[in-house]
């Protein structure tokens, strides 16, 4: 079975989710608490609105699990907030506030046979800091996951030229590589990890992860090198195009019991791995994207250069 139209339709979803981020994110960023007191903003309901909306259109059978639902929106408290998301939606899709709405809420789907998962704003801290996030997209069919496409806006197109333009796009097919191309259109180039930087990436912000165990595992397979601190799955790309040769996402010792969200990871991995990399758990077990919207059987993340991995998987081995 071939997923071109898959691969099209998640390209232009993430493509027109990530032009109105941007739009936001230079004219108005509104932000207000969810129950987990994390930040959510108009930029992750517009995003999902879109995305949910085009894969709808076309896949209308087709569950969607994803990050945000639209109940605190549809309070009377928030008209403000509402009609804020919907003016930024309507540039790119006319409906009234309650289809907006609807379309926010098709990302309340289950895990099926064949699903997609999204994270319309996946870094939301770092879109409010004005730093990196991504629109991150993945097909889930008969337990694989089998499209990637990953909106990066803030990424350098160069990362040797960090002033130059932005704005990167990562797609992935299983079978078929990993390719990278302009938010803008255009075709897109086959992206392989063949000779990438030695140096390592992880998260900016510290409650996400164990810090000093994934600096000592760098060290352990010999980097040394500062490391590469960005938010969201944009660190799945720097591995894949060899910005980086390892990111890693070890669990917070304050938080034992957390477990991570397939949004956050299906999207980057497809995309490392069909571009020659190596994507597992912290003990070396694939990650598992088709059981729940939470992978409650894995814990951490390992992302790499196919040649280090094992090294890596020893290391947190012998920790």
């Amino acid at each position: 079975m071939g997923y071109d139209r898959e691969r099209e339709v998640a390209v232009e979803a993430v493509r027109e989710a990530a032009r109105l981020c941007v739009d936001v994110r230079k004219s108005l960023v509104g932000a207000m608490e969810k129950e987990d007191r994390s930040p959510v903003t108009v930029a992750d309901f517009g995003s999902q609105a879109l995305v949910c909306r085009r894969l709808k259109s076309v896949f209308p059978e087709d569950p969607i699990v994803a990050e945000e639902d639209a109940s605190v929106l549809r309070d009377a408290e928030q008209a403000a907030m509402r009609k804020t998301v919907c003016g930024f939606v309507r540039t790119y899709a006319q409906a009234d506030e309650g289809t907006i709405c609807d379309w926010i809420d098709a990302g309340n789907g289950d895990v099926a046979e064949r699903f997609w998962t999204l994270d319309p704003i996946d870094g939301t801290k770092g879109f409010l800091r004005g730093d990196q996030y991504a629109v991150a997209l993945a097909l889930v069919d008969c337990g694989e996951v089998k499209v990637a496409a990953l909106a990066c806006p803030a990424l350098p197109v160069d990362m040797d030229q960090v002033d130059g333009d932005c704005g990167v796009l990562f797609v992935a097919v299983r079978g078929e590589g990993t390719q990278s191309m302009s938010l803008e259109g255009g075709d897109g180039v086959d992206v392989r990890i063949d000779d990438p930087a030695w140096r390592f990436a992880e998260s900016v912000e510290p409650s996400h992860c164990d810090f000093d165990a994934q600096q000592a595992v760098a060290r352990a397979v010999g980097i040394v090198s500062p490391s590469l601190r960005m938010d969201s799955q944009v660190k799945y790309g720097a591995v894949a195009r060899g910005d980086a040769v390892l990111y890693l996402r070890l669990p917070s010792p304050d938080s034992p019991g957390y477990r991570e969200n397939i949004w956050d990871h299906a999207a980057g991995a497809l995309i490392v791995e069909e571009a020659g990399g190596e994507v597992s758990d912290m003990f070396g077990r694939p990650l598992d994207f088709s059981s729940a919207a939470q992978m409650e059987d894995n814990r951490g993340v390992v992302v790499s250069a196919r040649e280090i991995h094992a090294r890596v998987i020893d290391a947190l081995r012998d920790m």
